[in-house]
């Protein structure tokens, strides 16, 4: 059985990573930065932490960036929704936001 000082240690480098392929410009070291952090939360048996795990598409399973490898939209219609396309293997895939009862 892993330690808890180690599973932390391994939240600490995941968050690191993700946020450092965020800010990264260059794609291929953004792509294995992202890869990086998965084979430690794997190792660890550590979850993602939810924003980290949408970064990644459900399809292809390659890091995405929204605006650089993703688009990212916000419907208007009655059920509010934002549409995610990766630009790699065109998968979407939708998040339904609550309802506004404003409208």
């Amino acid at each position: 059985m892993l330690k808890p000082r180690a599973k932390e240690i391994a939240r600490e480098r995941i968050d690191i990573l993700v946020k450092s392929a965020l800010k990264e410009k260059d794609e291929a070291l953004a792509a294995q930065q992202a890869r990086q952090a998965k084979k430690i939360a794997m190792r660890f048996r550590v979850r993602l932490p939810y924003e980290a795990q949408q970064l990644y598409c459900k399809k292809c399973k390659a890091f995405i960036v929204p605006g650089r490898s993703a688009r990212v939209r916000v419907g208007r219609a009655k059920t509010r929704a934002v549409r995610i396309t990766c630009l790699r293997c065109g998968h979407t895939y939708r998040k339904v936001l609550g309802r506004n009862k404003d409208l």
